[in-house]
């Protein structure tokens, strides 16, 4: 599965961030329900809306972003012993 069929940015929608195609369901969302231990059957139950497909599309997508980051130190700290 290809997430970009299931996640769509709508500059009307959310100010643009990332929903769940045909919902206003940011990924963000979703994902922060994942990372306060809701469990893909509580979403589900509470989004009647939404398929383990659109779970999934927002774990790639999130995945697919921080693969591309890149991360810059502003600041090398040394240990000293």
């Amino acid at each position: 599965m290809n997430w970009r069929e299931r996640i769509v940015i709508d500059p009307s929608v959310l100010t643009g961030k990332p929903i769940i195609k045909g919902t206003r369901l940011a990924v963000e969302f979703i994902i922060d329900l994942l990372a306060h231990d809701w469990t893909e059957s509580e979403i589900l139950r509470s989004y009647p809306g939404l398929a383990h497909e659109d779970i999934q599309a927002c774990l790639m997508y999130v995945s697919d972003l921080l693969r591309t980051e890149r991360v810059y130190p502003a600041e090398i700290s040394q240990e000293v012993d």
